[in-house]
């Protein structure tokens, strides 16, 4: 019996070895093949990671106020400056990428989501359809930044309203197209076949038309984490996002403003950090959409 059981788990081993190596080449040809998923997701990974570990790069107290040592030039000991308040801006700086990740990340998934359902339901639901658009352009009529401002000034500062406020402004964009894929895929001859043989639309929808919505969403949702990271900023440097406390890329560009002819570092810095995350964050999505539109893999 033990002669027989061994190779017979040696064998299911080396299967599961073999299919590892496989995933792994697979996805290195992949990395290979689009280089922009390589970078832009590299780039963003990194600053996530300082985010996240910004106790351990050498960092301070971001909101430690000292007196003695305002309007720092970049030092040995403070490599980005200090601010007006003698805060150290690098510090201020890396514990900012946290503020703005995550307000970019949430909204990404809450606008995705919730615009998911809404296209779904005005594309799938044909009654529902002439209603509900007439609402998601009522509010694509108002631009962003006005309806997240509107918003904010309707509730007090902090992060999650910014998330809500900014989220709001981002849901018409996803239903909109989301509603267009489910047309298109509304007349399929499979969901047609499936509507004949008495599916109920609930699993219709499950079963043919949300998969083939993921991708447009994914790469839809790259674009909407860039633009609230911007709005975001852009609330905040108005006094219109999270406190003033926080560190956020934003405030410390809003705090600056007043001096940045006399220490330009204090806006040079968040805006060099905001700018790279906003960069990394279109090239994952552009390469993601090369990736998983059809027509560009058929012409690869």
């Amino acid at each position: 019996m033990s002669d027989t059981a061994t190779p017979t788990s040696s064998a299911i081993h080396s299967g599961a070895v073999r299919a590892r190596l496989g995933r792994s080449a697979r996805f290195r040809r992949y990395l290979r093949r689009y280089p922009s998923v390589t970078i832009g997701g590299g780039m963003l990974l990194l600053i996530a990671l300082a985010g996240i570990l910004a106790p351990l790069l050498g960092t301070v107290n971001p909101s430690e106020i000292a007196p003695t040592l305002r309007l720092q030039p970049p030092s040995a000991e403070t490599p980005f400056g200090t601010d007006m308040l003698g805060r150290d801006v690098y510090s201020r700086v890396v514990y900012g990428a946290r503020v703005s990740l995550a307000i970019g990340f949430s909204v990404a998934i809450v606008a995705s989501v919730i615009g998911l359902a809404v296209g779904m339901i005005a594309g799938f639901v044909r009654w529902t359809d002439g209603i509900i658009m007439r609402i998601i352009d009522a509010m694509m009529s108002i631009p962003s930044i006005l309806l997240a401002i509107a918003m904010m000034a309707l509730t007090r500062g902090s992060i999650a309203n910014v998330i809500i406020a900014i989220s709001l402004a981002e849901i018409p964009r996803v239903a909109r197209l989301v509603r267009g894929v489910v047309l298109s895929l509304r007349e399929q001859p499979y969901v047609e076949a499936a509507i004949s043989q008495g599916a109920r639309t609930p699993r219709i929808i499950l079963r043919h038309i949300l998969p083939n919505t993921v991708a447009p969403i994914l790469v839809q949702a790259t674009y909407i984490c860039a633009s609230a990271m911007l709005v975001e900023s852009i609330l905040s440097f108005i006094g219109a996002g999270v406190p003033p406390a926080t560190p956020s890329w934003g405030n410390i560009m809003a705090e600056g403003r007043t001096l940045w002819q006399v220490r330009p570092n204090i806006i040079f810095f968040p805006a060099l950090f905001l700018s790279i995350t906003v960069l990394a964050v279109n090239l994952l999505g552009d390469g993601l959409r090369d990736s998983l539109d059809p027509r560009v893999a058929k012409r690869i």
